[in-house]
């Protein structure tokens, strides 16, 4: 299959400049509709790479994700996310950017382009058979994401990835890869657009169905979210008031006690047999 690049065709759209905000603004909702249905036609794939992540976290392993400029910046915001959400630890799902911490702000000349790079960054973070690493990228061509992938192909590291054109030299060294097909942007190129959303959709489908499946949530509740501000602590308050009798006072008590929903819950039900 030849590869074609569809993140980089032109714009279906012409003369941007010429219009209003109204038809801005409507053309590129338009644009965005396309892309839950891509994602949907990408959930076999998706389903797969989740499915190796899930047994490699219950094996003791960790979740990396890399990437450069926008895919970068996606993957930390994912896997920041994920230890006040199900009170993880912080190094289970981890997001590394080409060009250092420094890029997540402003872009890092030609950090992408050095193939090598990426395995010397997941090295620093001792990375092992155990883990499963992740590569994003719309174009699915990045030399930095490609490269990193490659080592750990070779060091028996699952590999999965996320990009948005079809059989791309990314695909084809993960193991793993996901393909969320959106075709040409509004802005010709712009991919932090639909590729970009297309690629939150699919972190946000990894990241939490894996965590469902290690336990981190009951029901439909995050029971094991971090007590982080006062919002939190009164939607906690109110998931122990839905599972157990008490009152909201009783509920604050059992929560600012036990540290969690899940463990004010339990050590509830464990007194009152």
């Amino acid at each position: 299959m030849t590869f074609i690049k569809t993140t980089e065709q032109s714009s279906k759209y012409e003369h941007l400049e010429k219009m209003s905000v109204e038809e801005l603004l409507y053309n590129i909702n338009q644009e965005d509709q396309i892309v839950p249905l891509a994602v949907e036609k990408a959930l076999p794939q998706i389903s797969e790479l989740v499915t190796q992540i899930v047994a490699k976290m219950k094996l003791g392993g960790r979740l990396f994700y890399i990437g450069a400029g926008t895919s970068g910046r996606l993957g930390i915001v994912d896997a920041s996310e994920c230890p006040p959400t199900f009170g993880v630890p912080f190094d289970l799902v981890n997001g590394i950017i080409a060009g250092g911490d420094k890029a997540i702000r402003r872009a890092v000349e030609n950090a992408e382009d050095n193939p090598t790079q990426a395995w010397i960054d997941l090295q620093t973070e001792n990375i092992s058979e155990n883990d499963v690493v992740v590569g994003i990228a719309a174009s699915g061509t990045t030399p930095y994401v490609i490269g990193g992938l490659k080592a750990c192909n070779e060091k028996n590291i699952i590999t999965g990835s996320i990009s948005c054109n079809a059989g791309s030299p990314l695909s084809q060294t993960a193991q793993f890869p996901i393909e969320v097909i959106v075709g040409p942007e509004f802005v010709t190129g712009s991919s932090r657009m639909k590729a970009g959303t297309a690629q939150k959709l699919v972190l946000n489908m990894i990241s939490t169905a894996t965590m469902i499946q290690l336990g981190k949530v009951k029901g439909n509740k995050m029971v094991d979210m971090q007590l982080s501000n006062s919002k939190l602590v009164d939607r906690g308050v109110k998931m122990i008031m839905g599972e157990i009798p008490v009152t909201y006072e009783k509920g604050a008590e059992l929560l600012a006690k036990y540290g969690s929903v899940r463990k004010a819950v339990d050590h509830y039900n464990n007194e009152n047999k």
